[in-house]
């Protein structure tokens, strides 16, 4: 009786601890497989962040180089054109501000445009001239210029204006403007083609 209460015993134990050993090794296994998919998961997680940070690094590059590409045309562009207006300023600007501040000079070109001022409808004109030629040429508006012409003359001066003439109708309806500004932008024009041509061979 003790034998066979042993024997069952045992055959109990053994197969407890049998199923416990597969059951252990089944719960191994099952942890072992979520272990390697969550490793899996994560790696493909990893590198398709990897992937996404190397597009956008990629995509900021050529952001970033298409940016400096323009920013440099810009300034290249910008500084040519600060080069030129230099030249220009220094060939034609400041001399021709000179050239009509001469005040002989400034008498004979008003002189001139005046007498092909309207020849076949004759009308009294008016002049706007620099405050600071005043005292040279106010009397000589009224005086030789009104008597050359043989007709109604009149001046004003002005602040604003550093040198040239302003001469139109008297009654305002419409002027030529020839003052040293205008004169520079006309002549700056004529010379700012040579002036590429010769600074940076366009």
């Amino acid at each position: 009786m003790q034998d066979k209460l042993q024997e069952l015993t045992d055959k109990l134990y053994n197969e407890g601890l049998s199923k416990g050993k597969e059951e252990g090794q089944r719960l191994l296994d099952e942890a072992k497989a979520k272990a390697e998919a969550i490793v899996a998961e994560a790696r493909e997680q990893a590198e398709q962040i990897v992937e996404a940070a190397k597009k956008n690094a990629a995509e900021l590059k050529t952001k970033a180089e298409s940016d400096i590409r323009s920013a440099s045309a810009q300034a290249l562009q910008a500084t040519r054109k600060d080069i030129e207006n230099i030249l220009l300023e220094a060939s034609c600007k400041s001399p021709v501000k000179a050239e009509l501040r001469d005040t002989a000079l400034l008498q004979e070109v008003i002189t001139e445009t005046a007498r092909h001022f309207s020849p076949e409808a004759p009308c009294d004109l008016a002049l706007v001239l620099p405050e600071n030629l005043r005292g040279e040429l106010e009397d000589w508006v009224s005086g030789k210029l009104a008597k050359t012409l043989d007709r109604g003359v009149s001046a004003t001066f002005s602040k604003k204006m550093a040198g040239g003439f302003r001469i139109g109708p008297a009654d305002g309806s419409w002027y030529v403007n020839f003052s040293d500004e205008s004169f520079s932008a006309l002549i700056a024009e004529y010379l700012r083609p040579v002036t590429r041509k010769l600074l940076f061979g366009e």
